[in-house]
């Protein structure tokens, strides 16, 4: 049996990367130990790099169907409708930047089957209780040894990703390095029947910790030493965690949905070795606060897709695949910087709370809020490609919004439409007028890539552009400028490899 590519863990990050793989004309096979989905709630949404990777394929309006009823549950839960940096919850959407830029609240078992039907779609089969219990690769593939309920069997591919979460099997069995920081919170959430909440606390900062609870749940971030754990939460854990961070007795008498996490930061030192990738939290961990985890994965996934299966196909221009760990790696580490500091805010004590008073009132200047809201949502994430200049477009490297053009149909008629309605089928995308230079530059990768003619952009910035199949902008035009083709032909060499057909000339003109 021999795969283009394995991807073991059928959560949201493995079947991503496994639709972006198979629409990019590779066959991939997801290997899942788990007999059903996992039912915990592990996040409740996804930031807007990842909301808007999955309306690129067409995913938006059943994302947006769960939005009502669980934006009330959050704002519920949090007291607040605005985001939090270590349970601050100040960072206000109407102040950002990109005001319209936002993820989308969904619970992750949601999520999952919004993505495994998508997966059943484009026919990507998916092996549950098949659990990788061996790994070897050589210089031709990757043999992967299998236990199913039927026996123990191999598999061979060309590549295999890990996508098998924070304690990765993969990563350890292919002796990937994962230094990084040990936890010093541990949380612990469930839905919860109590027979005396009224003893409990409102919400919010203790002498121990943090608690949240609300109607039928209960939560706490709790810094006591000592606490890590491998086996499932029970009953006893999470009251004896609720006493001490609470200070109050309080008895659980049903509890279901139960978690527990710790803020443990690390990141794989590459994502990458050989012919084996990882890919999700099997590449990084941290604490979940500020909801980054997905929308980091998930674009992860979007990232590694459309590379790995051009070097499947053998299309592949040279360090194509090193650019997975280039551009993602740095990505991740953020996201570690910024939970570590979110629960150095969080510690109990007098110097934490004067601390935090300061960070509140800092984030009370409108662009200290946006600094929060970009870090936040990952928008300030920019890819440095090896071609840009220091004249170059500075839109090129970050991750594109779901413009709305103005597109001349057929018949004469202008008419709007949204950029993510010519995405769906997750090809490169030059967006240009008519008349743009950069349609002729690019004639020689014509059959690689979909022209999209739109007269108008509602962006201040862009004119034209060139957009990957994982929404990074790799070439860009101002408007009234033409801009330097000569080096959107070498963004095209660089993702796309050698035209098909000689370009025509490139004018060299700035924009």
């Amino acid at each position: 049996m021999y795969e283009d590519v394995i991807v073991v863990g059928a959560g949201p990050v493995g079947l991503m990367l496994a639709t972006e793989l198979r629409l990019a004309g590779a066959s991939p096979l997801i290997l899942e130990r788990l007999a059903e989905p996992a039912p915990q709630r592990k996040s409740r949404g996804v930031g807007p790099l990842a909301f808007e990777a999955l309306e690129r394929r067409g995913l938006g309006e059943k994302l947006a169907d769960h939005q009502p009823e669980r934006s009330a549950e959050k704002a519920r839960d949090h007291g607040s409708e605005k985001q939090h940096f270590a349970w601050i919850h100040k960072v206000d959407p109407s102040l950002q930047d990109e005001p319209d830029r936002r993820g989308a609240l969904i619970w992750q078992p949601d999520l999952e089957a919004i993505l495994a039907e998508y997966a059943a779609e484009l026919g990507v089969p998916v092996l549950r209780e098949h659990t990788v219990t061996a790994i070897a690769q050589d210089d031709a593939g990757v043999t992967v040894t299998v236990e199913t309920p039927g026996g123990r069997h191999e598999r061979r591919a060309a590549y295999v990703v890990g996508c098998d979460g924070g304690r990765s099997t993969i990563r350890k069995l292919a002796g990937f390095e994962f230094p990084g920081t040990p936890p010093i919170m541990t949380a612990r959430q469930a839905r919860v029947e109590i027979t005396d909440p009224g003893v409990l606390p409102p919400s919010g900062r203790t002498a121990a910790g943090t608690l949240i609870h609300g109607p039928g749940t209960i939560g706490v971030f709790d810094f006591s030493p000592g606490q890590e754990a491998r086996d499932p939460l029970t009953r006893e854990e999470l009251q004896a965690s609720v006493r001490r961070v609470a200070g109050t007795d309080v008895t659980i008498t049903a509890m279901s949905d139960a978690l527990r996490f710790t803020d443990n930061a690390r990141q794989a030192a590459t994502y990458r070795k050989g012919r084996i990738l990882l890919a999700g939290d099997a590449a990084h961990v941290h604490s979940p606060n500020g909801g980054q985890g997905l929308n980091l994965g998930l674009i992860d996934a979007v990232n590694l897709g459309w590379k790995l299966a051009t070097e499947i196909r053998g299309e592949a221009p040279p360090g194509l695949l090193a650019s997975y760990t280039a551009e993602r790696h740095p990505a991740g580490a953020a996201v570690l910087h910024n939970t570590r500091a979110q629960s150095a805010l969080m510690l109990p004590g007098p110097h934490t709370d004067a601390l935090r008073d300061i960070v509140s009132d800092l984030m009370d200047i409108p662009e200290v809020n946006r600094y929060f809201g970009r870090m936040l949502g990952g928008l300030a994430t920019r890819y440095h490609f090896p071609y840009t200049t220091p004249h170059a477009h500075p839109l090129i490297g970050h991750l594109c919004p779901d413009l709305t053009c103005t597109i001349a149909t057929g018949d004469g008629e202008l008419r709007s439409a949204r950029l993510s309605r010519y995405t769906t089928t997750g090809r490169f995308i030059l967006l240009a007028p008519a008349d743009h230079p950069a349609i002729a530059a690019a004639a020689g990768w014509r059959d690689r890539l979909e022209v999209v003619r739109a007269t108008a952009i509602d962006h201040d910035h862009l004119s034209a552009a060139l957009i990957r199949p994982d929404g990074a902008i790799a070439w860009a035009s101002a408007p009234d400028q033409p801009g330097d083709t000569t080096l959107l032909q070498t963004a095209l060499r660089t993702w796309l490899g050698t035209p098909t057909a000689p370009p025509a000339p490139a004018a060299a003109t700035v924009a």
